[in-house]
């Protein structure tokens, strides 16, 4: 058993009071506690954030940036230490944990530019002798609040760039798999960033009200689901805040007659239930286009789904971990009983599955699911893959952009006119062609659209750097033959 803290000016800090249990997916064991943090924790970690900002916004940009590289380089040291702590409490492979993992330090080597991201324009002359520029100024103490499926990748995407802007920070990550947090916090101290600069403060509800309502907490990043996000957008916004708030997603993949079948399943098959599809970029509905693909692809589908290695993360081979909790175990089942109840064919069953006291459940494959079923409308988050039938393209485009959340979406298809017919009209945020979940890499910016994302700047790459700075236009004129009072607004 062991107890994870708060981090607050550089330093550990255990509080008094309610506590959550940390489990190990792969056993169902109480493996650790955290403490929850109240109104006053969050205000000792605002206070030291606030106090760090002076001193550490009118530290150059340059000098921002060699200790990035540091902490650049420290994260690629203890790599393997960070996806085994993932794996622990998380559940997910130790090779897909790396793989987030590096992800998040994809992030850190940008915001390791930013002396060039920061530049602003210069305009000589824009009436005469007078000359205009401008500058992107950091806010102060921004707050993240992040999902227990990317438990080092989502924090990595939003403090680094925040801190490089010059702000300084304070993370609230899940309380189901809150060591990370400590970890890279620690990580981040010993590549030189003063204390106050990162605060991490462990925690649920109370936590994230007290975040919403600081009156020094100027912008605040989430990830997590629709119901959420909406309520923390449209709280921390009446509270004069800088928003960016991603909800949930339920991410199709549109199969066209002339794709690469083998190639398109094979794909299908990691992004549905990789993760045990605990991802918001996951692919959970296919949507088979023409007489007989539906047939073709689940006769594909049928062996690859039965025959997942499932196991602990850390167990070699292993393709599919735990799902999170006993409770989100639970909640993934209720999905599957109502698919079956509302009429959809249930072709693979993965509820049987059981290995010791795990949280484990086998992959699912639904077919003949319809648009009013609440298994296609709602998220599932779990190894639930749905199949529906459509007789073409349109009605295919058209089911996607009809759908209410609008996160990402993809193509499988030799046929270049209709990708990008389809990457052109469909309504969705982030669209693949033949890759099956096409997250951004860090230097272009990552969301979704419609109800995938409250706000209406994207996360890190240059929409990153927008969000953690405000602009500021400088107009100058040195005046050398005065003249006199004017009136007028000046238009040359």
């Amino acid at each position: 058993m062991y107890q994870v803290p708060h981090f607050i000016h550089g330093e550990r800090v255990l509080s008094k009071g309610k506590t959550g249990d940390i489990y190990n997916p792969a056993t169902g064991e109480v493996i650790g506690q955290v403490g929850f943090a109240d109104k006053t924790i969050v205000d000792q970690a605002v206070l030291a954030a606030k106090s760090a900002f002076t001193t550490w916004s009118e530290t150059t940009p340059l000098k921002r940036a060699r200790i990035l590289f540091k902490f650049k380089a420290l994260l690629e040291a203890h790599i393997d230490e960070l996806a085994a702590i993932i794996t622990r409490e998380h559940g997910k492979t130790l090779v897909d944990a790396k793989g987030s993992v590096q992800r998040g330090i994809d992030v850190v080597e940008y915001a390791c530019g930013i002396p060039n991201l920061l530049r602003g324009s210069f305009a000589e002359n824009v009436a005469t002798d007078v000359d205009s520029y401008s500058l992107r100024q950091p806010l102060g103490v921004c707050a993240g609040i992040t999902p227990f499926n990317f438990p080092v990748m989502i924090p990595l995407w939003m403090f680094p760039i925040s801190i490089a802007c010059g702000n300084t920070f304070v993370l609230k990550p899940s309380e189901k798999d809150p060591s990370c947090s400590i970890r890279i916090a620690e990580l981040a101290k010993e590549a030189g960033f003063p204390d106050g600069v990162i605060n991490v403060v462990q925690g649920e509800k109370e936590a994230v009200e007290s975040i919403l309502a600081h009156p020094d907490i100027k912008a605040i990043s989430f990830v997590g689901s629709t119901a959420v996000a909406e309520h923390i957008y449209k709280t921390a916004t009446s509270h004069g805040k800088r928003v960016q708030a991603f909800g949930g997603a339920k991410n199709h993949a549109v199969v066209l007659p002339d794709a690469d079948l083998d190639q398109t399943v094979d794909a299908i098959v990691g992004a549905a239930y990789g993760s045990a599809g605990e991802r918001c970029m996951a692919i959970p509905v296919v949507v088979a286009v023409g007489d007989n693909l539906a047939d073709v692809l689940i006769e594909k589908l049928k062996p690859r789904v039965t025959a997942l290695k499932i196991g602990a993360g850390d167990e070699p081979n292993s393709e599919m971990g735990p799902l999170v909790t006993k409770a989100h175990w639970q909640r993934v089942k209720n999905y599957i009983d109502l698919g079956v109840k509302e009429g959809a064919d249930l072709v693979i069953d993965g509820r049987p599955f059981k290995k010791g006291n795990g949280f484990y459940m086998g992959g699912s494959l639904f077919d003949k699911v319809e648009p009013f079923m609440r298994i296609y409308k709602e998220e599932i988050f779990g190894p639930v893959l749905s199949i529906v039938r459509v007789p073409d393209f349109q009605t295919a485009l058209q089911l996607v952009s009809a759908h209410e959340y609008g996160n990402g979406t993809a193509i499988f298809t030799r046929d270049g006119e209709m990708a990008r017919t389809f990457a052109s009209l469909v309504q969705v945020g982030m669209v693949g062609i033949n890759i099956p979940i096409p997250v951004p890499v860090a230097y272009h910016s990552f969301g979704g659209w419609k109800r995938s994302m409250f706000g209406d700047v994207h996360m890190h790459g240059p929409e990153g750097v927008q969000f953690y700075t405000k602009l500021k236009t400088v107009t100058v004129r040195w005046l050398k033959n005065p003249k006199g009072t004017e009136f007028g607004m000046p238009t040359h």
